[in-house]
């Protein structure tokens, strides 16, 4: 059965008529959505998938290192599924060494880390904006600073006609709402993010980012923001107490899949078949951040044990092995800084975890030698980035 979930409105943009949609508030209704049992069965997983994941986060030595490195990855994929090149390696690197081969990229992947942390921070301040449209056009805005896009109105609403596929809007894949309806969309959206919901959180949080990548109220960035948007709501809503859950490594790895399900809740009202998408994305985003957890965990106090009781071992190599969390990549200038000492201790402390096999030098270089937690980094990263 097909279920109407908006309108079209024909408009004439760029000289030709186009048929914009436009999204009826949430929830779906005519008929509403029926969780069945089978997804019921599947949301009862995920919830049992994001439990482990606390536990495995709060098992974790220094939760502050665990985030971190998490948060770079989904800043990686969420640029990745935009068209960005840039590898995870590539952005650390370019932390240690002020260096890249993708300059531009990195910047936007920089920028998904400022801004997610700006609206964090915004939400965990009793005096910072509250979950709302205009705390995710600051966000927007700390999103798009200096790079593709900028010239399109960072941090405003739109108000022109976007498109999504095509060269222009009359071959487009799709037409978001008219600018002039805009911001109803988006006023009706933030009203229900606030409202009581018979819908459990998990699924609110897919009835959420479909409804604002329809809107698509900005010029540029709407899908990092939209899922930006998921890991806000995670957390906002208490489903984690830390941010451990992103979904985009989930969303690239079905990507064609998650543009069809979007498109089929347009068309045709599918919100059944999205929200069996979500929810699988959500359970796969888990496990994957329990097995990480348990690997980094395990990795670092074997690094650890091994430092600490080696017989050249100094309080310098063991103070850098706490770092390196944080500073995956690191040159003996940067290591020098992070430890507070002088070039040679430093060195000497580089030089013991080398030879355990902890750092490796991955310029071949004689000078200006770069040093990366490989094993770490294989961990966090896979074969996705």
């Amino acid at each position: 059965m097909i279920r109407q979930t908006g309108q079209y409105r024909i408009t004439s943009t760029l000289g030709e008529k186009v048929r914009a949609f436009v999204p009826y508030p949430l929830p779906p209704v005519n008929p509403p959505l029926v969780i069945d049992d089978s997804t019921a069965e599947l949301l009862a997983n995920v919830q049992t998938e994001l439990a482990r994941l606390a536990v495995a986060g709060s098992m974790v030595p220094s939760t502050g290192w665990f985030l971190y490195g998490f948060v770079w990855k989904e800043a990686v994929m969420t640029s990745q599924i935009e068209g960005t090149q840039a590898t995870l390696r590539d952005v650390l690197t370019f932390e240690a060494t002020d260096y890249t081969d993708h300059l531009d990229d990195v910047r936007e992947v920089c920028n998904y880390v400022d801004a997610l942390a700006h609206a964090r921070g915004q939400l965990a301040d009793p005096q910072g904006l509250p979950l709302s449209i205009r705390l995710l056009c600051d966000t927007h805005r700390i999103l798009m600073r200096g790079v593709r896009g900028e010239n399109k109105r960072p941090g405003e609403v739109r108000r022109s006609q976007n498109w999504i596929g095509g060269s222009r809007p009359g071959n487009a894949r799709f037409v978001p709402p008219p600018p002039g309806e805009v911001p109803a969309a988006l006023g009706a959206l933030e009203q229900w993010l606030h409202e009581d919901s018979e819908f459990p959180p998990l699924i609110r949080i897919g009835f959420a980012h479909v409804q604002f990548e329809t809107i698509h109220p900005f010029l540029d960035g709407n899908g990092r923001i939209g899922r930006l948007l998921i890991a806000l709501l995670v957390e906002h809503w208490d489903l984690l107490e830390q941010p451990l859950l992103y979904l985009s490594l989930a969303f690239k790895r079905a990507q064609q899949e998650y543009y069809a399900r979007l498109a089929a809740v347009r068309s045709n009202g599918d919100w059944e078949g999205w929200t069996r998408f979500f929810l699988g994305c959500v359970r796969e985003a888990a496990a994957d951040g329990v097995r990480v957890a348990q690997a980094l965990h395990a990795l670092v106090g074997h690094d650890r044990r091994r430092i600490i009781t080696h017989d050249r071992s100094t309080v310098a190599a063991i103070q850098l092995l706490e770092r390196l969390p944080f500073n995956p990549i690191v040159t003996v200038p940067k290591a020098s800084g992070l430890l507070g000492l002088t070039a040679p201790p430093t060195r000497k402390a580089i030089e013991l975890l080398v030879s355990l096999g902890v750092l490796r030098e991955i310029t071949g270089k004689r000078r200006g030698r770069v040093y990366a937690y490989h094993e770490y980094l294989q961990i966090l990263t896979g074969d996705e980035a």
